[in-house]
């Protein structure tokens, strides 16, 4: 199921085994190398860890509830698991980076994405424009797949736009063409008289 990123904020994470809520969602931590939210860091009065983190891999279903997930005991510190310990002192955030295109073009900001839910990969990035265009422009959608690069400071995208190549100007031959549905003009006949 395809859903919005802002969807999931402040979203309850509810234990299969107590049936209460253990948390509420806070921050995605998303991998820049491929755009998979690869955990959350979770909020809540019950939690002992700060941050406490929940991997997307251990989310039994989302419904209408929320995300659920077995028991208390899916719920990480952070020195847990290495590569989320990195991802969280990465910093990345996805919300305001800069979209350009391979031509440095200024496309806009990242203000939203849509990911899968069953995997947790990214799979548009809502793009608002800047404030003159955004008077007039609704804002772009860009899929992962127009992605080019990521970096620290943008996110490239394919460029759509063709470069023009000039072709040699060539001179225009004139010729005088005859319309086949006129009629020649009369020509007077001369007397020599």
């Amino acid at each position: 199921m395809l859903v919005l990123g802002s969807r999931l904020d402040n979203t309850p994470v509810m234990s299969l085994q107590t049936g209460t809520r253990l948390a509420t969602t806070d921050t995605p931590l998303i991998n820049p190398a491929n755009l998979k939210i690869v955990a959350f860091v979770l909020e809540g009065p019950l939690l002992t860890d700060n941050p406490t983190l929940l991997r997307t891999d251990d989310i039994r279903e989302m419904g209408s509830v929320g995300m659920i997930i077995d028991s208390s005991d899916e719920l990480l510190a952070l020195d847990d698991v290495i590569k989320i310990k990195e991802l969280y002192e990465l910093k990345f955030s996805l919300i305001g980076m800069n979209v350009i295109d391979e031509m440095k073009k200024k496309l806009g900001k990242v203000s939203d994405y849509t990911l899968e839910t069953g995997s947790f990969f990214i799979q548009q990035l809502d793009i608002k424009r800047g404030l003159f265009r955004g008077i007039t422009d609704t804002g772009v959608l860009i899929h992962r797949t127009q992605i080019v690069e990521i970096n620290d400071t943008a996110i490239i995208v394919k460029t759509t736009a063709k470069k023009l190549i000039p072709k040699p100007v060539t001179q225009a031959v004139r010729t005088e063409y005859v319309n086949p549905f006129r009629s020649p003009s009369p020509q007077p006949e001369h007397s020599d008289g």
